[in-house]
């Protein structure tokens, strides 16, 4: 059984609605607004407490933790990302171009200061793989090393201290942008990464980090390439140096591989019933570090080691910032990749246990933990993919698991650090490749993509093949003007149709998409799906002008019909005021209304609901519309007009063009309306002409 829905009410028009409903005095809104304002810049206890909280969301979580019920979880996720966190931040310290220790140092500072400022409860943050690349790729570019160079020569520590410097140079910038951006409350601009955007991104830069590992994985002493066409410039010098290869470090790197990927995808599909995920990359790091030891594998076989790593916390410095010029373009890129897939992985893990995250206080929290980190000789950092899956799964509850993280980075860095001195380079260039598993099966997405939204699979691919074939900074460049420029064409593309009401019902839709609707007769209802604007007003005319018939030619002979009606309206006053009368009069005139009224329209209604905006330009086009209108006879009507657009149309001096009585809250409020005034012209009409027809007669 269906339920129907009655209703009797007053036509509305928008100033009668606003009279009725709207608020009666404005002033309360000023003086709310002042008491707002004095709110805000008063200073308390309370205040202070709340800005504390906020600012410092330790001091808000940490009192109400739930010791019994939490820690244990915190303890054992800790733990584990601890001991990722490890050969993972050595691997991308040389993704960086930096040695080893200081991803180390990337994988405590920031950590700790996330834990402080931080507002999602299951993020781990870290080196990652994608800014450690974008990183590398300004280190190599404006501090390149020979490769005739020593490894433990005078000069190559000179070098590797220009690379830190550099490195930190960009986290030092990269914290600043971010620190900006949560004074002036930008939070938002990480929104025009899209999800396609940022998947694509991340999944073509697997294969630049995949490609970059192959020399390291081959043993070849090789440049690294920068800027556009990096990818095939790296592939190309692989593969003619491939008669060059180390046979013993390719034989680590193929058995690190046949160890490393079948245990990740056993922790994967077992992710569920495993507590924690077998840590098979410490594990493997130990294992090659003392097989080469033992074997002197360094020296028989000429195998690259990580060397010297030294124990202890570093020395605070500051950055190279003398290359802040040169590194300030890459830098807005590594920080808006940083902040939109940190704030993007800590919103899934807030909705996936239901609470919230503020993107402001991230900007802040990443912001200082870039800047901070960056005076201890540590590179870009942000929220990681692979440890905060691995976070979330093992168990954690807060972000109390970074201390436990931190804590187990500490003891390496104190203790065991220098025990990692014969550890293969090869052996973390494949924990690098392995870690890209989830990057890879983005391509997973593309046939649900596909089905969902063309436009956004063409972002996808776009992005994509820019990363790929040109470089990671300007192809992100290039999908998010792409990305940009498709939201543009679908404004400027947007659709005009016209509506017709479903019988005996006040609704109304597109009759293309509905066959059972029908047009009200002598209106024209129209609806225009998107913004007036400058970039879209042509379009939106000529969809006008398509739909009404407003050519010139059209508009020049309704203009003689009326102008004649008129002439022959004056005639028959003047003639009875005169005392003679024409008997043909009245069929003349109906003959000269039957004309323009077969099939014309009388009214135009322009239902608004779907435009969220308009421009000067589109105010403008409004009054040409109505001024055409006005010359063939019809009159236009607006309905569901928002306050922003309404407010624009009036300033506009839309009104000295029409009525204000014709906009109305609905569009059957408009068309009630409309044929009220057709039955009431209609039998003013007929009576005038009576009347003058009597005159006449009495006259004679």
């Amino acid at each position: 059984m269906s339920a129907s829905v009655a209703v009797y009410r007053d036509i509305y028009t928008e100033d009668r609605f606003r009279q009725t409903y709207g608020t009666e005095d404005q002033s309360r809104g000023r003086e709310r607004l002042r008491d707002r304002l004095a709110q805000r810049c008063s200073c308390s206890q309370v205040d202070c407490l709340h800005l504390l909280k906020k600012r410092l969301p330790v001091c808000s979580w940490l009192p109400k933790y739930k010791l019994k019920k939490w820690l244990l979880g915190d303890i054992i996720a800790g733990l584990t990302v601890g001991i990722v966190h490890i050969p993972q931040g050595m691997a991308f310290a040389l993704l960086t171009s930096v040695a080893p220790v200081y991803g180390l140092y990337t994988s405590f500072f920031p950590v700790v200061l996330y834990m402080l400022f931080g507002t999602g409860h299951h993020v781990s943050t870290g080196t990652f793989a994608v800014l450690s690349l974008m990183t590398g790729s300004v280190v190599e570019r404006l501090v390149p090393i020979p490769l005739a160079l020593n490894s433990s020569s005078p000069e190559a520590a000179e070098f590797e201290a220009q690379r830190i410097g550099v490195a930190s140079a960009v986290a030092f910038l990269s914290g600043i942008m971010m620190l900006c951006m949560c004074g002036l409350q930008l939070g938002f601009l990480s929104t025009y990464l899209s999800e396609p955007i940022v998947k694509a991104f991340t999944s073509a830069a697997a294969f630049h980090v995949t490609v970059s590992q192959l020399q390291s994985m081959l043993g070849l002493r090789l440049p690294r390439y920068a800027g556009a066409f990096s990818l095939f410039k790296t592939l190309a010098s692989v593969m003619e140096n491939v008669p060059h290869t180390n046979l013993a470090e390719l034989v680590i790197s193929l058995l690190c591989l046949a160890v490393l990927v079948p245990v990740k995808e056993v922790n994967s599909r077992f992710r569920e019933r495993l507590r924690t995920p077998i840590p098979v990359e410490i594990i493997t790091v130990i294992i090659a570090t003392g097989i080469t030891y033992a074997f002197s594998l360094d020296s028989k076989y000429d195998i690259q080691i990580v060397g010297h790593i030294p124990a202890g916390f570093p020395e605070p410095r500051l950055p190279a910032l003398e290359t802040v010029p040169e590194i300030a373009g890459d830098t807005v890129a590594i920080t808006l990749v940083a902040y939109a897939v940190s704030v993007s992985l800590a919103m899934i893990y807030a909705d996936k246990h239901r609470y919230s995250i503020d993107p402001n206080q991230e900007l802040l929290a990443h912001g200082i933990s870039n800047t901070v980190s960056s005076l201890f000789t540590c590179f870009p950092n942000s929220a990681t993919l692979a440890t905060t899956n691995i976070l979330e799964s093992a168990g954690a509850h807060t972000q109390l698991a970074g201390l436990f993280t931190s804590l187990v980075v500490l003891i390496v860095l104190l203790l065991i650090g220098p025990l990692f001195y014969f550890l293969p380079k090869a052996v973390l260039a494949c924990i690098n490749v392995t870690s890209l598993r989830q990057m890879f099966l983005l391509f997973q997405d593309l046939p649900d993509l596909w089905r969902i939204s063309k436009i956004d699979f063409m972002v996808w691919l776009v992005t994509w093949l820019s990363v790929v074939v040109l470089n990671v900074d300007l192809g992100l460049a290039i999908g998010v003007v792409f990305s940009m420029m498709t939201v543009i064409c679908r404004t400027q593309r947007a659709n005009c149709s016209v509506l017709g009401r479903a019988a005996n019902t006040e609704i109304y839709r597109s009759i293309n998409n509905h066959n059972k609707c029908y047009e009200v007769p002598g209106v024209k209802i129209l609806t225009y799906n998107g913004p007036i604007y400058y970039g879209n007003r042509s379009f939106f005319k000529a969809d006008m002008v398509q739909l009404l018939g407003l050519t010139p030619e059209r508009i020049r002979s309704r203009e003689k019909a009326l102008k004649a009606i008129e002439k022959r309206e004056r005639e028959a006053i003047s003639s009875v005021e005169q005392g003679v009368t024409d008997s043909s009069f009245s069929s003349k005139n109906d003959l000269f209304r039957s004309e323009m009224a077969e099939g014309e329209v009388e009214a135009v209604l322009i239902d608004c609901s779907s435009v969220i905006f308009v421009d000067v330009a589109g105010a403008r086009l409004f009054i040409q519309m109505c001024m055409e209108c006005q010359k063939i006879g019809v009159r236009i009507y607006l309905a569901n007009c928002n306050e922003s657009v309404l407010k624009i149309l009036t300033s506009s001096g839309l009104m000295n063009y029409m009525n204000p009585q014709h906009i109305f809250v609905t569009v059957h409020d408009a068309v009630v309306y409309i044929q009220q005034q057709r039955v009431c012209c209609k039998t003013l009409f007929i009576n005038v002409i009576s009347y003058l027809n009597k005159a006449a007669y009495f006259m004679c």
